[in-house]
Parts: structure tokens; C-alpha cells; sequence
């Protein structure tokens, strides 16, 4: 057997714009995806992400993601391997809140970036207990509702920052540190994208379809959707990179996410948010997940419907389904406010996210009259106010 050499002879130039990575996206409103990005968009463009999070040298950096999925090449290679920062690594078989709390303190974590998911469980601890030694703390993946702002802030003293991005892209939008944030917000612009708000007409509005320039190309921006050229027109039109997520935008320059294109109804003919309805119902103590989709009404063609997963200790029951009925009634407008409940588990991706697009087509199929419900399902004109 001939030895190795110890010199390694390339098979040729590397360029900037060669494939470099393959991943999947999340599959959160239609079949997942494949990504490809280049030499250049994850390595280089990672500096936005390493702004966004606030990484710096030296930090130990933990980022709650499984590999497989674009955030994990995120937080855990990328935006640390930029700042010169320690990526923590935690192997667990299955998620328990208070382990990772106690981990979280145990080993001087200074960054933590989590999903929505992660922290809507976390804080169903009492935080308070834990003495953390945290620095920044983002969460990413689904926006941050700001009942969950708000309980951390009260517990460590910190502001939980929220961002935006895409397997496609790197962190596009996010409330980077030392921002003002703005509660509901996900923040403004990250270096290297210029981001506009584009109406159904193809105008720039001050709501509408997150895009992206293509002139210049964004750095961060995947190649194209491999061995799909149909799909990669469709995003790359018109000069711009189309998201497929809207939002709005203030005279601050502050983006507020609404939702995925494909989320967003009207109901007696109000253009409803389910994200902005979920907010408020998360707020409920005994809430601690929520999706809300359109089901179909004979008179106002839809209504809000949520689904709702609740916190330990609390068990579904027409009594607490008036509760939550008046709970809303205090703090929604009429025409905003959800008009049926349902408990039970929400659908999800294998990353975590609310698959939304299932629970929609589900109350597609139902008759408009609803003469059928589930077990744990309840209306508001079902009772007295």
C-alpha cells in the first residue's frame, strides 16, 4: 500500500458563487423545499445573523435547533464560528424545561437563541429560580408573541429579541442589541438587506409581502431552489426575492409580522392576523399554545377559529372555554375577536413549527352550517354574557 501525501492538491478553483450546502426548508405551508446555497451565502453571509444575535468573542453561545435544519447552520457553525465565539452543545433525549434551565446556568451560557416553541415552554417555569449569566437572548423561527417578552423581561431583566429569516436567506429583519424594541415588532433591516413591502398590485406599501432586492443580490440569498427553475422564477420576479410572508412596516422603519400570505383571512370581510389574535390568547394563564384559522360560518362566510394546547395543570372543559370567551371579549374588538375553541395537540414540523396549513384545510372540509363538532370544541354564541 503506497503512503499518503501529505499535500493536498485541489481538483480545481473553488469560486464564491459554487455550490456549497443542500438543506430542506420546514415544510410549515406546503411540501418542504430544497435550498442550495453557495461558497459564499452561508459563510459570508452569516455576518447578519452574527450582528443580529450580538455574538462576540469569547462568548459561549447556545443555540436550541436540531441539525438538519438551516438554523442549526445558523447558530451553531456559522454566526459563532464568525464572532470567534465557544458553540455550547446540549445532548438530551427528550426536552425537559427545567434541564435546560439548570444547564443553562450550570455552564455560564451568555447567548441563548431558541424557538418560540422552546420559550413558550421555558417560561411555564419559574424563571426567577434560575441565576442565569446571559448576555443577549433571541428567539427565532416563529414570532415571539409578546406575552413571552414580557415574562423574561420580568424574570432576568433581559429583552428577548426576535428576528426574521429564511432557510433561503440568512437573518434578513431582527431587533439587534442596543435597538429600541418595540413589543410585536421583529425589528428592522439586518446589514446586507435591503427589505421593502410589496402590496397585491406590486407596489411598495407599508404592508404587504416581505422582498428582497435583487439589486444588488443579497449576499445571504440562496442560489436557487435545486433542480426546480419553475419555483426559483416564481421567488425571483420583478426584481425582487418574494418571501411569501407579510408584514407591515411603521415610520420608524420597525417591521411587525402578520403572517405567511397563505395565513391571513377575512372575515366579514376584515383582513384578520392570526398571529396578532394568538398573542392575546396566550395571555391567558391557562393557554400555552395557539393557532387560529379561518372555519367557515353561513353568515359571515368565516370566523376565527383557535386551537389551543393548554399549560400542565389545566384541563379542557366547557367551563373554561367561557373563560377564556370573556378573557377575549376584554381585549379583542368585535370584529377581531375568535368565535370558536378547540383543544387538543397542535400539528408541527419536525422543526417545531405550527403547521397551520393542516388545521386550515381541515376546517375547509367541514359544512358551513357545522352541524358536527369534536369532543372538545365550543362556540361563543354557545353561552351567556
Amino acid at each position: 500500500m503506497l503512503p499518503s501525501s501529505v499535500e493536498f492538491v485541489p481538483d480545481g478553483s473553488t469560486l464564491a458563487t459554487d455550490p456549497q450546502l443542500l438543506y430542506f426548508t420546514s415544510g410549515t405551508t406546503s411540501k418542504p423545499k430544497l435550498v442550495l446555497h453557495s461558497q459564499q451565502s452561508y459563510p459570508v453571509g452569516h455576518l447578519s445573523t452574527m450582528y443580529w444575535l450580538g455574538l462576540q468573542p469569547g462568548d459561549v453561545h447556545w443555540n436550541i435547533s436540531s441539525a438538519g435544519w438551516a438554523k442549526h447552520a445558523w447558530s451553531c457553525f456559522f454566526a459563532p464560528w464568525n464572532a470567534g465565539a465557544t458553540v455550547f452543545i446540549y445532548n438530551y433525549s427528550r426536552f425537559a424545561a427545567a434541564s435546560i434551565l439548570e444547564t443553562l446556568v450550570r455552564c455560564s451560557v451568555t447567548t441563548l437563541c431558541a424557538p418560540p416553541t422552546v420559550w413558550r415552554m421555558l417560561i411555564q417555569e419559574d424563571l426567577g429560580k434560575y441565576p442565569v449569566k446571559v448576555r443577549e437572548l433571541i428567539g427565532a423561527g416563529e414570532p415571539l408573541n409578546p406575552e413571552v417578552i414580557d415574562q423574561v423581561k420580568a424574570a432576568w431583566g433581559i429583552t428577548l429579541r426576535d428576528g426574521f429569516g429564511q432557510t433561503e436567506t440568512t437573518a434578513q429583519v431582527g431587533n439587534s442589541p442596543g435597538q429600541t424594541v418595540k413589543l410585536g415588532s421583529m425589528g428592522r433591516p439586518m446589514p446586507g438587506y435591503q427589505v421593502r413591502l410589496v402590496d397585491v398590485d406590486g407596489q411598495v406599501s407599508d404592508e404587504g409581502e416581505i422582498c428582497l432586492m435583487l439589486s444588488p443580490r443579497p449576499l445571504g440569498l440562496m442560489i436557487s431552489y435545486d433542480d426546480d427553475p419553475e419555483k426559483t422564477a416564481e421567488v425571483m420576479r420583478d426584481g425582487f426575492y418574494h418571501t411569501g410572508d407579510t408584514a407591515s412596516v411603521d415610520a420608524d422603519g420597525y417591521i411587525t409580522y402578520v403572517g405567511r400570505a397563505d395565513d391571513v383571512f377575512k372575515a366579514s370581510d376584515y383582513r384578520i392576523s392570526p398571529f396578532e389574535l394568538e398573542s392575546v390568547l396566550i395571555e391567558h394563564e391557562a393557554v400555552a399554545e395557539a393557532a387560529v384559522v379561518p372555519s367557515p360560518d353561513p353568515l359571515r362566510l368565516a370566523v376565527p377559529k383557535a386551537f389551543l394546547t393548554l399549560r400542565a395543570g389545566y384541563e379542557p372543559g366547557r367551563e373554561l372555554a367561557r373563560d377564556i370567551f370573556v378573557f377575549l371579549r376584554s381585549r379583542l374588538s368585535p370584529y377581531k375577536r375568535v368565535r370558536r375553541l378547540e383543544f387538543g395537540e397542535l400539528p408541527k414540523t419536525i422543526s417545531g413549527k405550527i403547521r397551520r396549513v393542516e388545521l386550515r384545510k381541515g376546517e375547509q372540509g367541514r359544512d358551513r352550517a357545522a352541524t358536527t363538532r369534536g369532543e372538545f370544541e365550543y362556540y361563543e354564541e354557545d353561552f351567556e354574557f
